[in-house]
C-alpha cells in the first residue's frame, strides 16, 4: 500500500514557502503522491450541499480561497523530483476541455510525467453559475469533454464531434510524457461515479472513508467493473481519510478492503509546522504501509 497526501492549497496559508516545505517534506518522507483540489470561487450563501460534511457546508472562512490547481501542480513539480502530483479533483464540466487538456499536458510535461488526473463532475451549482457553465447534464458533459481531451492528447490531428462540443481539426503539442495520457481517476461516491470509473477510468479516488466504508465502495466498484468486462487489476484505488479519525492500526484493514493508496491530510499554519506534521505522518504511516 502507498501513502499519499492531500494538500490544503488554501489562502492565506498556502504561500510559496509553505508549498515548497510541504512538497519537499512529502518527497523526503517517502510519500507516493500529493493531491490538490479545485474551486475557483466560494460563496457566502449557497443552497448546494457539500457531500462530505454532516451539515452540507464547507466550513471555510470567506477569505479562504483555493489556489488554481494546475498552477499549483506545476509549482510543486518545480520543487520536487519524484513524487506524483494529482488533481483531487478537477471540475471538468465547468471548464473548457481544450484548455484543460493543455493544462494537464503542460503539468505532465514539466513534471517529467508525474501527473494523475483526478476528475469530478462538481456539486456546487452556484460556482457553475459564476462561471456561466450549465449545471444540469454535467455528468454527460464530463464524459464528452474527456473524449475531447483524449483526442488532443493522443492524435496527431485532433478532432471531435459530439452533442456538447465540437473540436475542429487542430494540433495540440507537446503530447503527454505518459502515453497515451496521464492516468484518469474519477472522484465521487455514487453508483454513477463508480460506473464512470468502470467505463473510462484508470483509478478511483474516494473521500472521507474509514476501512469499512472504503471496502463497501470497492465492492460496488467491482460489480460495475465486471459489468464493463474489466477487473480491478487495472484500476488503482486511492482513498482519502479526510475528516475521519484514521490511525496507523487501520492500514491492514484498508489493504484488505482493496485500497491501493491511502491519502492523508496534513495541516499546519507555517512551513516549519508542516515539515513537522508531515515528518510525523511519515514516521507513523509510510514505513508501516511498506511492510504490509
Amino acid at each position: 500500500m502507498r501513502i499519499g497526501l492531500f494538500l490544503p492549497s488554501v489562502s492565506p496559508v498556502a504561500t510559496p514557502e509553505f508549498l515548497t516545505a510541504y512538497a519537499q517534506a512529502a518527497e523526503a518522507g517517502g510519500f507516493s503522491s500529493i493531491w490538490v483540489g479545485e474551486h475557483v470561487v466560494f460563496l457566502d450563501e449557497y443552497a448546494s450541499s457539500y457531500p462530505y460534511s454532516a451539515d452540507g457546508r464547507l466550513g471555510l472562512p470567506p477569505d479562504a480561497g483555493m489556489l488554481e490547481l494546475f498552477t499549483t501542480l506545476t509549482f510543486l513539480a518545480g520543487v520536487t523530483e519524484r513524487i506524483r502530483l494529482g488533481t483531487a479533483v478537477c471540475l471538468v464540466p465547468q471548464r473548457n476541455p481544450v484548455y484543460t487538456a493543455k493544462s494537464v499536458v503542460t503539468a505532465d510535461w514539466l513534471s517529467g510525467g508525474r501527473v494523475d488526473f483526478g476528475v469530478g463532475i462538481g456539486w456546487l451549482r452556484e460556482e457553475f453559475e459564476v462561471l456561466d457553465a450549465p449545471f444540469p447534464g454535467r455528468a454527460d458533459r464530463t464524459r464528452e469533454y474527456l473524449a475531447v481531451m483524449h483526442a488532443c492528447w493522443r492524435d496527431d490531428v485532433s478532432t471531435y464531434q459530439g452533442e456538447h462540443y465540437t473540436l475542429p481539426a487542430c494540433r495540440m503539442y507537446p503530447k503527454p510524457i505518459q502515453q497515451p495520457n496521464p492516468p484518469v481517476y474519477f472522484g465521487g461516491e455514487t453508483d454513477a461515479a463508480l460506473r464512470r470509473v468502470a467505463d473510462l477510468g484508470d483509478g478511483w479516488i474516494g473521500f472521507n472513508h474509514l476501512p469499512d466504508s472504503a471496502g463497501a465502495s470497492v465492492q460496488r466498484l467491482d460489480r460495475f467493473l465486471a459489468d464493463a468486462g474489466r477487473s480491478r487489476a487495472g484500476v488503482d484505488v486511492a482513498v482519502g481519510s479526510y475528516l475521519q479519525p484514521v490511525q496507523p492500526s487501520h492500514l491492514p484493514a484498508y489493504r484488505d478492503a482493496g485500497v491501493d493508496q491511502l491519502v492523508l491530510t496534513a495541516f499546519a499554519a507555517d512551513p516549519a509546522g508542516i515539515r513537522e506534521a508531515i515528518g510525523k505522518l511519515g514516521d507513523e504511516y509510510v514505513g508501516a504501509a511498506s511492510r504490509l
